[in-house]
């Protein structure tokens, strides 16, 4: 039970630095706000805020991790009878359809997205994600399929959802950005999906196909 106590208490800390180092940026932008600020207006130290985070840009990407590893959980949730890209797209439209903020369909997205673009470190972060995305779906549909370490097609069916994936980010951001409310904007959303699955050749569309 001790330990369990400590690891809310440790949860709770972080995500409270989180949302006070968050707050900031959003009010003044990444750039302007410093760690020591960050740990003030925390009531924290300093190194109790590297304990938690290894870099500036981890406090306000806070929940990097669940987006690197999105399509890798879908692809291991997929049904039977399913394939890797059924998966992902069926994941993609429940999110798009319950206008959910896990794509962005919120009010405040906007404002987040202006932090981002307005800060060279932020924007080199999370062009790494997107990165970061392909390496781990890649590494999924291996473990998933079997595949040698010499096959090349699990990097290029992984590629493609990555796009799917990128692709679908980079417009919601450009509509909330925009202007667009998130209702709207996630009508559009669905209409792009449906034209990424349509150019999608069969050796993707098909790949990884779950045993029934």
């Amino acid at each position: 039970m001790s330990e369990g106590l400590r690891e809310r208490k440790k949860r709770q800390t972080r995500q409270h630095i989180s949302d006070v180092a968050t707050g900031l940026f959003l009010e003044r932008g990444f750039d302007a706000v410093t760690i020591a600020e960050v740990a003030e207006a925390a009531d924290v130290s300093v190194n109790t805020v590297y304990n938690y985070f290894e870099a500036k840009e981890d406090l306000f990407l806070d929940r990097s991790k669940s987006v690197v590893d999105r399509l890798s959980r879908f692809v291991r949730g997929r049904d039977k009878g399913e394939s890797a890209s059924d998966a992902v797209f069926r994941e993609l439209r429940e999110l798009v359809e319950t206008v959910s903020p896990a794509v962005g369909l919120s009010e405040g997205y906007a404002r987040f997205m202006e932090v981002v673009h307005g800060s060279h470190t932020l924007g080199s972060r999370v062009a790494f994600l997107q990165h970061e995305v392909l390496v781990d779906l890649d590494r999924t549909l291996r473990e998933e399929t079997g595949a040698d370490k010499d096959d090349t097609l699990p990097t290029l069916v992984a590629g493609q959802l990555s796009w799917v994936h990128g692709t679908l980010m980079g417009r919601i951001t450009q509509r909330m950005l925009g202007g667009a409310e998130p209702g709207p904007a996630s009508r559009e959303a669905l209409v792009l999906l449906d034209d990424m699955e349509a150019v999608l050749g069969e050796k993707v569309l098909k790949y990884a196909v779950r045993d029934a």
